[in-house]
Order: structure tokens, then sequence, then C-alpha cells
């Protein structure tokens, strides 16, 4: 477990059409560099992207970049910061050559890469794409054969698999990932009948969301299953994504409005999520902490603007280091 809480912050890749404003692909992949590199440079202690192929809330022919090729090109344009998933989707790519992607961005980031996944849940993105769109309880499942086998791919020799919905033989992986044991897996999802169950047995990490009442409920059924499994609940650490918008005044949040991309009303935004005067964000981010939260990694929420990003890394962070 971390001894200080870590931070973490999006770089922009259009999922959330937060590129839309910026003409020409070019010019987008250009800012969405820049926000990384300039994560970097603030002290970020890492930089996640989202897996997915379509805009949301609805697909709008806006650029999204693809989750694991961005990653290997920011590997290359930073140096320390580490580099994430928010979170993978099991179903856009079979576990092993999951592995053999992780293992490569691993090595050639240096050992910077903090592996997200989850078992997926944007139906017109699997229909668009030609995935098959099961049962939540069979993709949970094949979420947790995934994890078991890359887990086993980054290290063992082979790997041999006989599960109930992928199966493997004599799978090679090399090169290992450079971290020992290996790359931190952080599962993503609050199901509380399965998803945590998998996280309680298989996961480093746990990421899920909400206020802090309802992240504490989900802290407290992860917390369950891990006794049912003969898992030391502490073992996992307890992160949380959300939103995150800052501004030094109330005056500059009220002039701005919501900017909940569910449609939140601006109340409603600000009691679910960071968004506040750095003072107040930095209460907000103290009350998870003491609930037993370790890492934050929001999406900001007025990108491809960096003001909530600077005031973040030189406002709030530095009160807890």
């Amino acid at each position: 477990m971390p001894t200080k809480p870590t931070f973490g912050v999006f770089m922009p890749q259009g999922w959330k059409m937060e590129l839309a404003s910026i003409d020409g692909a070019a010019a987008k992949w250009e800012k969405a560099v820049e926000m990384a590199v300039l994560a970097e440079e603030l002290g970020y202690d890492s930089l996640w992207v989202y897996d997915h192929f379509h805009n949301v809330p609805r697909p709008a022919h806006e650029a999204v970049f693809e989750c694991w090729t961005t990653m290997a090109a920011i590997s290359q344009r930073t140096s320390k910061i580490r580099l994430g998933q928010m979170v993978g989707c099991n179903s856009y790519r079979q576990p092993s050559v999951l592995a053999k992607i992780t293992s490569t961005v691993d090595v050639i980031s240096g050992g910077r890469l903090d592996w997200g996944i989850g078992a997926g849940w944007y139906e017109n993105e699997y229909k668009g794409y030609g995935f098959d769109f099961p049962a939540p309880k069979v993709r949970i499942g094949m979420l947790k054969e995934c994890v078991e086998i890359v887990r086993s791919m980054w290290t063992e020799a082979e790997t041999t698999y006989d599960g109930t919905y992928y199966r493997l033989e004599r799978a090679n992986c090399d090169p290992k990932p450079l971290q020992d044991p290996h790359p931190p897996i952080l599962i993503g999802g609050g199901g509380e009948q399965l998803t945590l169950r998998v996280v309680a047995r298989l996961a480093d990490r746990a990421n899920f969301n909400g206020n802090p009442e309802e992240w504490a409920h989900k802290a407290e059924v992860l917390k369950g299953h891990c006794k049912d499994v003969g898992r030391d609940y502490d073992e996992i650490e307890k992160t949380i994504s959300g939103e995150i918008m800052i501004r030094e005044t109330e005056a500059e949040l009220e002039a701005l409005g919501s900017k909940s991309l569910w449609g939140q009303p601006m109340d409603q935004w600000r009691a679910n999520s960071l968004v506040g005067t750095p003072e107040q964000v930095a209460e907000k981010v103290q009350a998870y902490l003491d609930l037993g939260c370790t890492s934050f990694m929001p999406w900001n929420s007025d990108f491809p603007d960096d003001t909530t990003m600077r005031l973040m890394a030189e406002k709030v962070i530095p009160n807890f280091r």
C-alpha cells in the first residue's frame, strides 16, 4: 500500500468529445500529446486513457484515439509518469494478445504500466465493431479468465489454459514485463455480486466511483468478498476516478456551470465529483482518504483547457505530499 496518496490525470483522447473544438486529426493529436507531456512536467504520478472507440454519450463521428497505440506513443514522449487505462475492455482483445501488448508497453516505457481492465459495457461499440455482447455474468466470467491468463503469461515461461471461455496451449509471451513480480492489476467496476468478487480474488487495485457515502459502501462490499475468499482486504489499493473541475472562485465555477457529460445539474454534479475551489477539492480528497482511498485519477471536465490540471497540481496535491 502506498504511504502517501497518488494522483493521476487523464490525457484528452476524444472519447468525451473534448477535442471536438479543435480542427483536424493532426491538431487534435498534437493537443493530446501536449497535455500528456504537461502532466509529467506538473508532477502527476500517473497518466490515464480510456479504452473506447465511439464517443459518449452517443457516437458522433468525432476522433477517438485508440487506447494502446496512444499508450505506446506517449510512452516515448514521457519518462517518469506511470501509464494506465481506465479501464481496458476485455472483450476487445484476446487475453493472450493483451498479455503481449501490455508486456511490450511495460518494456518500452521502462516499467511504467498500470494495467487497468474491466468487463466492458458500451453496447453500441460492441455492435459497431462486431463483438458479441453477452450477458453481464458471462462478460465478468471472461474478465476473470483474462486476468488469470495475462498474469500467467507475464510470469510463466509458457501458459496452457483450459477455461470456460478461453483455451491456450503453450502460449509464449516474451519479453516479460520489467516490473517485478508484474505490473499492478487494476480492475474497474462496482458490480457488487460478481465484479467485486473478482476484484477480491485477483486485483492489486480496485476502482469504483461515487460520492463518499457510495464509495464507502462499495469498499464495504469488497471487504466482505475479501473475507469470503480469504484475501487480506488491506492488500488491495482502493482508487477513484470520476470527474474534476477546479476554479479559483465560486463565481468562476458558477459562470461555467455543470460540465457533467451525463447532464447532471450543477448541484448534483458538484456533490458527486471533485468540483470546487482548490480548498473545497482538497477537503473532498481528504474525505475519500479518510475512507481508505489511496489513489485519485479523475477526468478533467474542462479539457482541452488546462486550468484544472494546473490548479490540481499546484494548489491541491501539495496538501498531501
